[in-house]
């Protein structure tokens, strides 16, 4: 008896191995995934901004690091006592704008030396929904709790997000791009708004993956909602992903994208990891 509905994934035709350096950015199912290959031993760089949810602030990150243009006072905001920019995740925050301005520049440039050399971009879009900042006319990668009178919310169509997404692919052609739709839930506007919201994703990445031939489509969305349709594979929150789900979705994409031939290093180098973090925990190292 078949309790689930697998979701059928033909593999990439070129897979990628341990030659090949990655790019994650996205939503922090971007981490999860990266963290593994990380914690395999592969060469990876993820989310040099921290976690990115909408293509317009990945595509304007992109950007950002081709153009290696430094950060500087003008980005700075302060929330809650702390500095940041709203190009960047809370944990990039500092007690200082000095403070924050090093360590985000000294991220942007490895990053951007990283993305120029990396061989395989894995994307990941989490939301259609944006936020605009009124008196700068930027769409944010990251509130900072600051008032919502100060921000419009908008929703990117599928048309936008090819827009802006296509243009550094087309700089790009030597890269594989690898898209995927986050499978956490986005509840705010109800069950109905997150099938919305990741529908004009889905469509978004579609018309690129027909546009061009060094794009491809992982379904990890498609997975959680089908072959994972338990609670049981959720943490408690009900909308991300548990440990058992995201260790089921990399399996999948090993065999999506990485060569067969990784496997035995990857358990190998997963087991070493493990066991240094159980040496680190029983003995306070």
């Amino acid at each position: 008896m078949n309790l689930t509905t697998p979701v059928s994934i033909e593999p990439l035709a070129d897979k990628a191995g341990y030659g090949d350096r990655f790019f994650f950015v996205g939503s922090c199912f971007a981490d999860s995934i990266g963290d593994i290959m990380a914690e395999a031993g592969f060469d990876v760089v993820r989310n040099p901004f921290g976690v990115l949810y909408n293509p317009a602030s990945i595509a304007q990150s992109f950007l950002r690091l081709e153009s290696r243009d430094l950060f500087t006072a003008a980005d700075v905001i302060c929330s809650e006592g702390l500095h940041t920019s709203f190009w960047h995740h809370s944990r990039f925050s500092r007690p200082s704008a000095e403070e924050f301005l090093t360590n985000a520049n000294s991220s942007l440039l490895a990053a951007a030396d990283a993305f120029a050399a990396a061989d395989v971009c894995v994307v990941t879009l989490g939301t259609s929904w944006v936020f605009r900042h009124i008196e700068r006319d930027m769409i944010v990668s990251n509130c900072h709790k600051i008032a919502a009178s100060q921000f419009i919310r908008e929703r990117l169509s599928a048309e936008q997000s090819v827009a802006l997404l296509s243009p550094v692919v087309e700089r790009h052609p030597q890269k594989r791009w690898i898209f995927t739709v986050s499978p956490i839930r986005h509840m705010a506007d109800g069950a109905h708004g997150n099938q919305l919201s990741k529908a004009s994703l889905l469509l978004a990445i579609d018309a690129l993956q027909a546009r061009y031939g060094n794009v491809h489509y992982f379904p990890a969305y498609e997975i959680m909602m089908d072959e994972l349709r338990d609670y049981r594979f959720y943490e408690e929150n009900m909308t991300h992903p548990s440990h058992l789900a995201v260790e089921h979705i990399f399996e999948c994409f090993r065999q999506f994208a990485l060569d067969d031939k990784c496997l035995e290093q990857i358990k190998a180098a997963r087991k070493q990891a493990r066991a240094a973090r159980h040496r680190k925990f029983q003995f306070g190292n």
